[in-house]
């Protein structure tokens, strides 16, 4: 009976034929839209037919069949075309063989890197909500809709996420069980990526598909792009890799880092490197202008380093003005879950804020992004009468405002030692873009003003879009 059984089969399994996607597109991925709101898609696959077909399913519209290419040998090669939107199902046949993939969107990719304040470490409670409409490459390199955490670097593919295993002294990718207690374990890991990108699809209704690429404690020269021959033994190159897996091309880069360099070696040149960093990526990608947004540090807990911590800062208040396409947001009013690390609850606010300033500048037809200004700015620090400082702000949205009394400046003189003067600070009643200052005493020659010095400074000035005035210093009193 066996043998006749398997006699009968054989004919129908010899006309079985084949359909495979190698390469192109995988369920669930986001593809970066054009200036034109499409993305070009171009697969390849293997086929025993003579012509491989295809046709799109959408809830609205889609398209009937199409042969997108031709089987030479047993591999193919075709491209589709598909608007800004989704979710699409991409449905292939070549002749009786079909194929699917599905929950394709193109909307804007967002490369989220840095440190720990970006890879994620706020508490994994009142989390922000998944969305259909965003979707996340994850470490592991695949797609999904993006929840939290989104960062797993025991798991990643890239080297240089892995863990040191303490017995082998060896990295080491987690698997199987291992990974499973990891992950049961994890109780932190809340980050800005997937607020910013909920925002961001609000405001604008192109879906978002997010990079996470971040790695907590690493400075800028582990984040060097000298480094990127070693691709993904270096955060660098495993940036660049996973970006050229799924097209090559991003909207714009979200960057969280410089806790690591806030040392007296580091800081003096951070500067420099981190201008570095935003070219090298620009020409990587072949985007001169790719829009780079990044955050000012906020606080820390600790006794050490308050100089260098503070001129790190200085340095990427500094370097809005010097790089063009992009922008700063400042953390310095944040709360914290632990030592340095940014609360679940302003992580979403830092999220909304970072949307808010994208939104602006990359969509200035989008009615709801047309009066976002950056927050509020520093000009000057000019005495107004015996007394009296005025600091002056550009990019105020609405007014300032602080909950309470106005706190966060100091006096410095000139060596940087500081003067304990200010008794009153209130923004200005007759022009809320400006804090009036009251101090006792006569100023020191070359008097400086300095907001949010230290480490663990209270701030609470901030525009009506909970904007942060941003930690600067020394400004001169002039």
């Amino acid at each position: 009976m066996r043998s006749v059984l398997t006699a009968l089969l054989l004919p129908v399994l010899g006309l079985a034929q084949m359909l495979t996607v190698t390469s192109g597109a995988l369920d669930h991925q986001v593809f970066q839209r054009d200036a034109q709101d499409r993305a070009a898609i171009t697969l390849q696959g293997t086929a025993d037919g003579k012509a491989v077909e295809a046709r799109v399913v959408a809830k609205k519209g889609g398209s009937g069949w199409k042969q997108i290419g031709k089987v030479e040998g047993t591999g193919w090669t075709g491209s589709i075309n598909l608007a800004t939107g989704g979710p699409y199902r991409l449905e292939l046949r070549s002749g009786s063989a079909t194929a699917a993939i599905d929950d394709l969107l193109v909307g804007d990719l967002w490369i989220l890197a840095g440190q720990s304040n970006m890879e994620g470490v706020g508490n994994l409670a009142g989390v922000e909500a998944p969305n259909p409409l965003i979707h996340s490459f994850n470490q592991s390199d695949r797609w999904g809709i993006a929840q939290e955490p989104l960062h797993s670097l025991p798991d990643a593919v890239d080297r240089v996420h892995w863990r040191v295993n303490p017995e082998t002294q060896q990295q080491e990718r987690l698997e199987g069980e291992k990974l499973a207690e990891y992950i049961a374990k994890r109780k932190k890991g809340a980050g800005l990526g997937l607020p910013f990108a909920v925002e961001m699809l609000r405001l604008t209704g192109v879906p978002v598909g997010l990079i996470p690429c971040a790695h907590g404690g690493t400075s800028m020269d582990q984040w060097s792009p000298e480094l990127k021959d070693k691709a993904g033994d270096s955060l660098y190159g495993a940036t660049v890799r996973r970006v050229q897996v799924i097209g090559g091309k991003a909207k714009g880069i979200l960057w969280y880092q410089g806790e690591s360099d806030a040392n007296p070696k580091e800081a003096p040149v951070f500067l420099t490197k981190f201008e570095k960093l935003v070219a090298s990526f620009r020409e990587d990608f072949g985007q001169p202008d790719l829009p780079f947004y990044y955050v000012q540090l906020g606080r820390h807990v600790s006794v050490s380093n308050a100089v260098e911590w503070n001129s790190v800062q200085e340095s990427q208040r500094l370097a809005e003005s010097r790089l063009g396409r992009g922008g700063m947001v400042a953390a310095i009013n944040t709360a914290l879950d632990d030592g340095i690390h940014v609360s679940t609850a302003d992580q979403k606010r830092l999220g909304k804020n970072f949307a808010g300033l994208a939104c602006h500048d990359l969509f200035p037809n989008v009615a709801a992004c047309s009066g976002v200004k950056r927050g509020p700015r520093p000009v000057e620090a000019k005495t107004a009468g015996e007394g009296l400082i005025r600091v002056t702000y550009s990019e105020v949205n609405g007014a300032l405002q602080a909950p309470g009394r106005v706190w966060g400046f100091t006096i410095h003189t000139a060596a940087g030692e500081l003067f304990p003067a200010i008794y009153k600070a209130i923004v200005d009643p007759l022009d809320a873009s400006a804090v009036l200052l009251y101090y006792g005493g006569k100023l020191p020659e070359g008097a400086t003003l300095h907001y949010g010095a230290g480490k663990d400074p209270y701030c609470n000035l901030e525009d009506a879009s909970q904007m942060a005035a941003p930690v600067f210093g020394p400004l001169p009193v002039l």
